[in-house]
């Protein structure tokens, strides 16, 4: 709710402070505050269907929300989950209640890193999208380092599930033709 609460308060900010689609330096080239509204995802694209970006955030929302009730027993994966649910609810929030309508709302976008241009032209996002972007990396590192949501790692279950060769010596029956 922290995140949700933090994205909220800073596009209020934003849209009681800032001229419309008209750059505020606040480091110069490096960081500036460009207020605008988002009718579709990332960089604009698939303005005509917001609705279903809308129903996408809706249905991730309560993913996660069911992962963390029914299978998530780590803080990791708490907190990775909890933080991205943050972002995921503070741009739900804004297609639900902003205008133009319920289900088609625009995202309020404001910050602007120029100096992205290179390998993302055009993004200005919010406190939400810089939630979403970061955890979604923090949870494809817990799966590379092969956390699991119950706290067992992916190494510990493979070797809990290998036959030893204590094992094998107690399952195999006796060679009948072996030398004594």
């Amino acid at each position: 709710m922290l995140v949700l609460a933090a994205d909220q308060f800073t596009k209020y900010l934003a849209l009681e402070n800032l001229p419309e689609r008209q750059a505020v330096p606040v480091i110069g080239d490096f960081l500036q505050l460009y207020l605008t509204f988002n009718p579709g995802a990332a960089f604009s694209l698939g303005e005509g269907v917001t609705w279903v970006f809308t129903l996408v955030l809706a249905a991730a929302a309560i993913a996660i929300v069911a992962l963390g009730i029914t299978r998530v027993r780590t803080r990791a994966w708490a907190v990775v989950l909890g933080l991205l649910l943050g972002g995921i609810l503070g741009n739900l929030t804004d297609r639900l209640l902003r205008a133009p309508g319920f289900l088609v709302g625009h995202v309020v976008d404001f910050i602007h890193t120029p100096w992205l241009w290179l390998w993302f032209p055009s993004a200005i996002y919010n406190v939400a999208d810089m939630f979403i972007v970061t955890m979604m990396i923090a949870v494809a590192i817990l799966v590379l380092i092969g956390l699991r949501f119950d706290g067992t790692r992916e190494k510990d279950a493979a070797r809990a599930a290998a036959p030893t060769d204590a094992d094998a010596d107690a399952t195999t029956p006796p060679d009948p033709h072996a030398q004594p």
